[in-house]
């Protein structure tokens, strides 16, 4: 980073670590949703049965999602630990402050996320 965007690295790693416990706490939360759905016709109807297995495979994709993200907040606290923070993983160019803003986590500048 410059040294006009200089970037409170401290208050980063507070977000990243703050979004981590979040996203553990909803992962437990809402573990029971992707449980098995039970299929047992004389317990419930077929289209309460399609329901609920429609309900269980949106929260599997979203526990997929909050996977991802916790990977990427993971990888994101390894940069700042390495003091590389702030610098795009693919062009090694500053990511502008503003989009650090928007997601702490994001590991590439604006140039190679449209690529």
């Amino acid at each position: 980073m410059t040294e006009g965007e200089n970037i409170n690295i401290e208050a980063i790693r507070k977000t990243l670590l703050d979004r981590q416990a979040e996203l553990e706490r909803l992962t437990a939360s809402s573990a029971e949703s992707r449980e098995i759905v039970e299929l047992d016709q004389t317990l419930q109807g077929r289209l309460s049965r399609i329901d609920a297995m429609q309900q269980q495979e949106m929260a599997k994709e979203t526990e997929r999602r909050r996977q991802i993200e916790q990977q990427r907040i993971v990888a994101a606290l390894k940069r700042v630990d390495e003091g590389n923070y702030g610098y795009c993983v693919q062009c090694d160019e500053d990511i502008e402050p503003k989009r650090l803003a928007l997601d702490p986590s994001v590991p590439v500048c604006i140039k190679c996320a449209e690529r």
